[in-house]
């Protein structure tokens, strides 16, 4: 059986920051911009692997949200603690002076775990939590 990650999901609360960051800071290129009733879902992945896609999405938006889930949620995304990716690079010392020196939101310097992986970690601007690996 052949499975592939085709999509994975990230909330934004801001979708011209979350272009800027995923766009401009990490590099990613956009494969989708859509708006429908004043929101946008924008699609956004590595070059070089069209198969591989994260849309940013505006968050709490389903039907059957209540506004005290939604605020909930809203709040636990500023926290930092509802969503998270991780990513990974040839070359994480350098990414990780690249994302420094544009002023994203450093949570942790490349560090080697103690469970064999060598990882910083940033917020994008909505606050999602994304590890950077070093690849190898």
């Amino acid at each position: 059986m052949d499975i592939t990650i085709h999509y994975a999901f990230l909330p934004h609360t801001d979708a011209d920051a979350a272009l800027a960051f995923y766009r401009d800071t990490l590099g990613f290129e956009v494969r989708g911009d859509v708006g429908y009733n004043g929101m946008r879902w924008l699609t956004v992945g590595p070059p070089g692997q069209p198969d591989t896609s994260i849309v940013l999405h505006p968050p709490a938006v389903e039907p059957g949200i209540t506004e005290d889930e939604r605020r909930t949620i809203l709040e636990l995304i500023a926290k930092g603690s509802y969503a998270a990716l991780t990513l990974a690079t040839d070359d994480l010392d350098g990414l990780f002076d690249r994302l420094q020196a544009t002023g994203a939101d450093v949570v942790q310097e490349p560090t080697d775990q103690p469970y064999g992986v060598r990882d910083c970690a940033f917020r994008d601007p909505t606050g999602n939590l994304l590890r950077i690996n070093q690849r190898g």
